[in-house]
């Protein structure tokens, strides 16, 4: 078996979206947004509040806060199954 390596970002946004945890996300001119995130690639953040969706580069990116603590278990390294040849 491989130890597949865990992409913390990933992992984080994957968790905020899947359990609907409503975020601000600072951006690094200052400007705050808030909202659930709805979908993430490598770089950008799809965020949705009142019903209106926003695209957000993650370049445009400083932090992001959940406003409630996420469920243990976020760091935990998943084994991937080796491929058999």
């Amino acid at each position: 078996m491989t130890t597949k390596v865990i992409n913390l970002q990933d992992s984080f946004l994957n968790q905020v979206r899947k359990e609907n945890v409503p975020v601000i996300i600072y951006l690094v001119n200052g400007f705050q947004l808030r909202g659930l995130v709805k979908g993430f690639d490598n770089f950008t953040v799809i965020m949705e509040n009142e019903g209106k969706q926003q695209l957000v580069y993650k370049h445009a990116i400083s932090t992001i806060t959940p406003f409630k603590p996420l469920a243990p278990g976020l760091h935990e390294k998943k084994e991937e199954p080796k491929a058999e040849k």
